[in-house]
């Protein structure tokens, strides 16, 4: 067991389980007052007492049998505070990280739970721009954490592959489109004709009628039609997964708008028959409620919405993955979409309404104002990446002439740098790209945990084989908060899933760089004394370890060397 485990089995309260307990155990940010503390404003209601009362008799409790491994057991403002042996932590947490190494952080919490995700949701035929990074890169984090805790995860890539854009593309493709070979010509081509269309359709309205009317002989089945758009989605595709692929991010569904045609009529005969589905002005719509406007679901010339389509693939994700949870990773402009689309099924009256969850984000936009596909006003993902690859490898040139590997290194990091730079700060900030920040190799960066993560792998190498058993625990001291920061990594992973929130990854990771660099200053590690030397490379590996784990789950790479 280890020590929270331990704390845990200390604790009785009627009503509440060991599991219960160890679940609300948590490092305070302030490791003055405790190693780690135990919330007691839970238990209130069912004890009838105050968590100050619950505290103090508890620790009273406890502290009358102390066990050698705690220092203390205190109370302060509903709070039950424990401080370890500084020893005895380092000890346990140094030596659990060396026994588990990868595996670390890993546990069963999800065994036999589904969790569905809906992430990066792309647009065929348009650029994968990069508005899409941050629903890309925090969906596949997310995927990633609750893997890690056992969950089964479905990530859902739900294309844009349906609507009158796709006519309006085909009138495009053959007013101007000359014949050109679409998979040579690729989506950027593409994009140039859909910029075009919505140009000359300010000047000639008669253009829109056209491109509906397009996007009709597609619902229709006309064979020219469907090649075309068949063709879109193929490029569109293709040029999405070597993005994907730089990025570490992988599907198990791509089903599309497209998909869910003919399953959304099922829905609305439901909603029909529960007397739920209402005309307005021609228009058929579901009255949510007082605080937000009718749910449209069905337009008054008979077509369907995101809102109908979305109501079906819940439906359908339930029926199919029968999830614990389906999170929806999509920006905060779409809150009252979700709001409406969950509170529908929650009128079906459908208890897995409660585990549908908007998992909203911040935009994205340009130094000088948002982006517009159909201005053409987009910074394509893979440019960005691009950029970042080349000033990462100008840096390595200057930095380390002689390095191997430099290409896949500069690759490594420079992708990082992209996809730390959005995942940096709480996921509803709103960001404001531009190549000078993202780009930044300084601070608090993901270059620097990366280089941080190659001087620890450096040292190990220099020191060759060491022996954890001769390991003087007394000599980390004063690399007690480093070991807490260490120790919390476990928890980390657990709050981040709980909060849908990466950004508690990287900032432990950023943590432990800073924390490991500045005891790499002030302490010798290669020529310290038997002991002291064992001592101080396995909290190198450790911090070697939880750098490359913490990065693993942001889908970044850890170079061994910078």
């Amino acid at each position: 067991m280890n020590n929270n485990e331990l704390i845990a089995s200390l604790i009785h309260i009627d009503g509440v389980s060991e599991a219960d307990i160890l679940s609300l155990l948590a490092q305070p940010k302030d490791l003055g007052y405790a190693d780690v503390a135990l919330p007691c404003f839970r238990f209130a209601k069912a004890l009838r007492k105050s968590p100050v009362d619950i505290a103090v008799d508890l620790a009273g409790k406890i502290s009358a049998d102390l066990p050698p491994f705690l220092l203390s057991c205190t109370a302060l403002n509903g709070y039950l505070n424990f401080k370890f042996s500084r020893e005895d932590m380092a000890k346990e947490t140094l030596l659990k990280v060396k026994r588990e190494g990868t595996s670390y952080g890993h546990s069963d919490l999800g065994k036999g739970k589904t969790i569905c995700i809906d992430y990066s949701s792309v647009n065929i035929a348009k650029p994968f721009h990069i508005g899409h990074l941050s629903s890309t890169v925090i969906g596949g984090a997310l995927s990633r954490i609750f893997r890690t805790l056992g969950y089964n995860v479905v990530g859902i890539n739900h294309l844009g592959d349906w609507g009158t854009q796709f006519g309006k593309m085909i009138v495009a493709y053959k007013k101007w489109g000359g014949g050109m070979d679409i998979k040579k010509s690729g989506v950027r081509e593409l994009n140039k004709l859909y910029v075009r269309f919505h140009e000359e359709a300010e000047k000639d309205e008669s253009l829109n009628d056209l491109g509906r009317e397009y996007f009709k002989r597609i619902e229709d089945g006309d064979p020219e039609a469907l090649a075309l758009f068949e063709q879109f989605k193929e490029v569109s595709l293709l040029e999405a997964k070597r993005v994907y692929d730089r990025l570490g991010i992988t599907f198990e569904s791509y089903n599309g708008e497209s998909f869910y045609n003919d399953k959304m009529q099922p829905v609305l005969d439901l909603l029909s028959e529960r007397g739920l589905l209402v005309e307005s002005e021609g228009a058929k719509v579901v009255n949510v409620g007082e605080d937000m406007p009718p749910c449209l679901l069905v337009r008054s010339d008979g077509a369907t919405l995101y809102a109908t389509r979305d109501l079906a693939a819940a439906y359908y994700r339930k029926k199919t993955y029968d999830f614990y949870k389906c999170l929806y990773v999509v920006a905060y402009q779409q809150n009252l979409h979700f709001k409406q689309v969950f509170k529908v099924i929650e009128m079906l009256g459908e208890p897995w309404a409660k585990d549908l969850e908007h998992i909203a984000f911040g935009m994205v936009s340009l130094a000088d104002g948002t982006m517009s596909t159909r201005q053409g006003k987009v910074v394509y993902l893979e440019d960005a990446l691009d950029a970042a690859v080349q000033k990462a490898k100008e840096i390595i040139n200057v930095k380390s002439p002689d390095l191997e590997g430099k290409e896949e290194i500069a690759e490594q990091v420079g992708v990082g740098a992209v996809i730390f730079g959005a995942l940096q700060n709480n996921r509803i900030k709103d960001i404001t790209f531009s190549y000078d920040k993202m780009l930044n190799f300084d601070g608090e960066t993901c270059p620097y945990v990366q280089y941080t993560h190659a001087r620890a792998n450096s040292l190990l190498e220099k020191a060759g084989d060491f022996d954890p058993t001769k390991a003087d625990f007394t000599s980390l001291e004063n690399a007690h908060e480093l070991v807490s920061a260490i120790a919390s990594f476990e928890g980390a992973i657990k709050a981040a899933a709980d909060k849908r929130e990466p950004s508690i990854v990287t900032r432990l990771a950023i943590d432990v760089a800073e924390m490991f660099n500045k005891y790499y200053i002030d302490n010798r590690i290669l020529n310290a004394d038997e002991g002291i030397k064992e001592a101080r490379l396995l909290l190198t590996f450790a911090v070697k370890q939880v750098l490359q784990n913490a990065l693993l789950l942001l889908g970044i790479a850890a170079p061994n060397k910078m």
